[in-house]
């Protein structure tokens, strides 16, 4: 498979890697406040463990987010 270079690509498709890197981190981010701040008891499973899975792609933080904390009762 041939590599593209940042300069191969149209200016469309720098805005979508863009817009999708900045999804990426902003996932992160927020997975990772959440996870810091939550107290533990509100946290299903190990903390270090959803801290690592947060950094798989997209999955890990859509991941904690939706499984990784407990519902308010």
């Amino acid at each position: 498979m041939k590599k593209v270079a940042w300069s191969d690509l149209s200016p469309k498709q720098r805005g979508i890697l863009l817009a999708l890197a900045s999804l990426q981190l902003s996932l992160l981010a927020t997975a990772l406040v959440d996870l810091f701040f939550r107290p533990p008891e509100q946290v299903n499973g190990p903390r270090w463990a959803w801290a690592l899975a947060s950094f798989v792609s997209f999955v890990g933080p859509l991941a904690y987010l939706r499984f990784g904390r407990k519902r308010a009762e």
